[in-house]
């Protein structure tokens, strides 16, 4: 089972048992507006388990972040495989709960993501794919120092969305 921290995070798979954290996750207003959808019970239960079988297969996904001072779920960030234009990939993904924003937590986690990606994968680049309407995220990746490689259309529940590429090397990390 993986555990992660950071300065103010821990990092720790999640279960069934973290529905109602990841629920309030998922059905932020912001995370709806920006993924175009609604996220009922099923659908959240499935996010668990599609969770669950990125550990068994690839040794993590995202994780539940959990701020150290209070024991809260803040959000989820983690490290997937993911399909990009045909080639499977590094990815680093973050989503905050919406009063968490702002406050520094998805730039510590994707930089303690990248650094596991880069030093316990291999990982030769990782990349975020971020829909172009998402400013917070953007800026999360600029500050990373990742470099806009491309974009591609990423189908998302039958519905073709927008997605804009930024990759980091190791190099460019560790500068």
């Amino acid at each position: 089972m993986i555990r992660l921290d950071s300065e103010r995070l821990l990092y720790r798979e999640m279960d069934e048992h973290d529905f109602d954290a990841v629920a309030g996750i998922l059905r932020d207003p912001e995370v709806r507006r920006i993924w175009e959808q609604e996220f009922p019970d099923e659908e959240v239960r499935a996010w668990i388990e599609r969770r669950q079988r990125g550990y068994r297969q690839n040794g993590i996904d995202y994780l539940l972040a959990v701020e150290k001072a209070t024991g809260e779920p803040i959000g989820q960030v983690g490290v997937l495989r993911e399909e990009i234009d045909g080639q499977t990939v590094w990815g680093v993904g973050y989503i905050l709960r919406g009063d968490c924003r702002g406050k520094g937590y998805a730039t510590e986690g994707a930089r303690r993501m990248a650094a596991y990606a880069f030093d316990e994968l291999g990982a030769d680049r990782i990349v975020c794919d971020i829909r172009p309407i998402n400013a917070p995220s953007l800026a999360v990746a600029r500050r990373l120092g990742m470099t806009r490689t491309g974009s591609f259309v990423k189908m998302v529940h039958g519905q073709p969305m927008e997605h804009l590429i930024f990759t980091l090397t190791p190099e460019d990390f560790r500068r």
